[in-house]
């Protein structure tokens, strides 16, 4: 099969502020692999969850020098990509698994949902989110949101470097323009286990209906997790600290939530394994993003059926997206109907 890995850059409309600094501009890879008069598209980029480092020229060097072992066949079946990807990162297999999941869905002339057997009936608004950023700026964006979609679930990064005191005084400033909308707290492991016992209680006090990684990741961080347990009835919600299905299975007993993304799965396999084990074990699931454009959003998006807080809003945020949009009703996001990814180029 041929193959193609090209640069493209993203730049964010309002560049996002978390506790780990702010991003404007990203450069991601594009992956095509052709067989048989079709082509697959997949996505990859660099990112910094603190306690993992990619490098979008590190993934591109990776794929150069695995690419090669795809060969000039078709390529294989499903069941074998899982043996076929493993040699690779986790961002580096997403990149070749999402061009897959296009190439053989495209093939069969269905979009992914459907081969899963989902029901797009029960889809679920996405939070839009709001960066760290003064009071004044704060409010602004979130009217910017508001004039682009109904945003009825918002997500309030959290974590300042100034201290518990400015993310305490943010909250407040938001509380009075939520206007019924759902809010949700993202930390980004900006607080320490102090800081974390004070601020969930205060935070359920407010209304708040989830706190996202208030710890930082780190080796055998459940224990983390489970003394926060017990201080709130919100939900916690595992991000930077699950990655795979060995991560979801060691924080099952201690978190109400993890979130999934694909650049940190490996790619949709993986996720989708992920999900379906969730359920069984009572997770509820988050489907989140980094600096993505509409082809990685697009693929994870064919999950969504399975998702109880989608958060795919890093598209809606770009002045230069080279792809279409997912389908959209006000803030509830669809898989297309299109075959396979479903994901077009503008």
């Amino acid at each position: 099969m041929a193959w193609q890995l090209s640069r493209f850059s993203l730049t964010k409309r309002v560049p996002l502020t978390i506790s780990r600094g702010t991003t404007a501009t990203v450069e991601h890879l594009l992956l095509e692999i052709s067989h048989g008069g079709c082509t697959g598209r997949g996505e990859t980029g660099g990112f910094d969850t603190g306690n993992h480092c990619y490098q979008t020229a590190a993934l591109e060097n990776e794929l150069l020098q695995w690419l090669p072992c795809l060969g000039e066949q078709a390529p294989p079946p499903p069941q074998l990509w899982g043996s076929l990807l493993a040699p690779l990162s986790p961002p580096a297999r997403c990149a070749v698994d999402l061009a897959l999941h296009d190439w053989w869905a495209k093939q069969l002339g269905y979009p992914l949902w459907q081969l899963w057997g989902l029901d797009l009936g029960i889809c679920k608004a996405t939070s839009v989110t709001l960066g760290i950023a003064p009071v004044e700026q704060l409010l602004q964006r979130l009217e910017q949101w508001r004039s682009l979609l109904p945003a009825s679930r918002l997500k309030l990064k959290l974590g300042s470097p100034a201290g518990i005191e400015t993310d305490q005084a943010l909250v407040e400033a938001l509380l009075p323009a939520l206007a019924g909308a759902e809010l949700q707290v993202d930390a980004n492991g900006g607080w320490n286990l102090e800081q974390a016992k004070l601020m969930l209680p205060w935070l359920a006090e407010r209304g708040v209906v989830l706190v996202e990684q208030p710890l930082a990741a780190r080796s055998g961080d459940e224990a983390d997790f489970a003394a926060l347990q017990g201080l709130s009835s919100m939900a916690l919600v595992a991000d930077e600290s699950c990655w795979g299905t060995a991560d979801l299975l060691r924080l099952a007993p201690h978190v109400q939530g993890v979130n999934l993304k694909l650049l940190k799965t490996g790619g949709l396999t993986e996720a989708l394994l992920m999900a379906r084990l969730a359920q069984r074990l009572g997770v509820g699931l988050m489907l989140g993003c980094y600096s993505d454009s509409s082809l990685l959003n697009g693929a994870a998006a064919h999950l969504l059926p399975l998702v109880e807080w989608p958060d795919l809003d890093s598209h809606l945020n770009l002045s230069d997206d080279p792809f279409v949009a997912p389908p959209r009703q006000g803030d509830e996001l669809l898989p297309s109907q299109l075959p396979g990814l479903g994901v077009e180029r503008c």
